[in-house]
């Protein structure tokens, strides 16, 4: 592991940190160690759920786009692919932003508990570019296939309170996200682990072969755009803040 994310136990619950505060950007090497973290507390018999949270004031504010190129996405997005292959029940902490990839990571989890001040954006369309980490699949699944379509279309925020109402998250914590996230987990975790492990087989079997398969076509249609005027522009109007003019090149 690289040393951007630790992994600790609070009684029968896995806590997998992200260490890249305050914006909690991802790239590959920070992915394998999610990944690797969770497959660890796969091993662990006393852990019987798990808590996905970052240190910083968001949760993660999306990749890391710096040199990206098609080789570099799609690896990427192997590492992505991982995230849903594990046995155990993971609930997200959620505070602050969770912005384009953010989101997906956020929604790779069974759970998510939003902090009061959360902020959950699949800004793609308004950088230029198209959505990734498997948010073709996971997006619909918890808020239906017509929201899905405005938050993509738009790139709007949502807030944590209209998260709430739309399956966007699960629960909104007034304190700390963490907290509340430890405290389902550990309820979570008075369950038989024969009965969860098999219980989140039955009910996310098809997940992990849709999200595979929609990683690999949101990382061709995001090779297209990788070249484009309005990917360029897209990420200098949000580096100044100002609203982006597309030309449609």
């Amino acid at each position: 592991m690289t040393g951007v994310v630790a992994a600790h136990t609070q009684g029968r619950v896995g806590i997998v940190e992200v260490q890249r505060g305050p914006h909690n950007f991802f790239d590959e090497a920070s992915l394998c160690d999610i990944g690797a973290a969770l497959v660890h507390f796969d091993s662990v018999a006393d852990v019987r759920a798990i808590v996905l949270c970052s240190q910083g004031r968001n949760f993660c504010a999306g990749a890391d786009l710096r040199g990206v190129d098609q080789h570099i996405l799609r690896r990427v997005y192997r590492a992505a692919a991982s995230l849903f292959t594990t046995r155990k029940p993971i609930v997200a902490a959620v505070q602050g932003a969770a912005v384009g990839g953010g989101l997906g990571l956020a929604l790779a989890a069974d759970f998510r508990v939003a902090g009061a001040d959360a902020r959950l954006t699949a800004n793609f369309a308004r950088l230029g570019f198209h959505h990734g980490f498997g948010l073709s699949v996971t997006l619909p699944a918890v808020v239906g296939q017509q929201k899905a379509l405005d938050l993509l279309y738009t790139g709007r925020n949502v807030g944590a309170d209209e998260a709430l109402a739309i399956g966007l998250c699960d629960r909104v914590s007034a304190g700390d996200p963490r907290e509340a996230a430890i405290e389902w987990a550990a309820e979570i975790a008075e369950s038989s682990p024969l009965s969860l492990a098999a219980i989140r087989s039955t009910m996310r079997r098809s997940l992990a072969a849709q999200v595979t398969a929609a990683l690999d076509e949101e990382a061709t249609a995001q090779t297209m755009l990788l070249a484009t005027t309005d990917l360029h522009e897209g990420i200098a109007a949000s580096i100044a803040k100002r609203p982006p003019v597309f030309v449609g090149a």
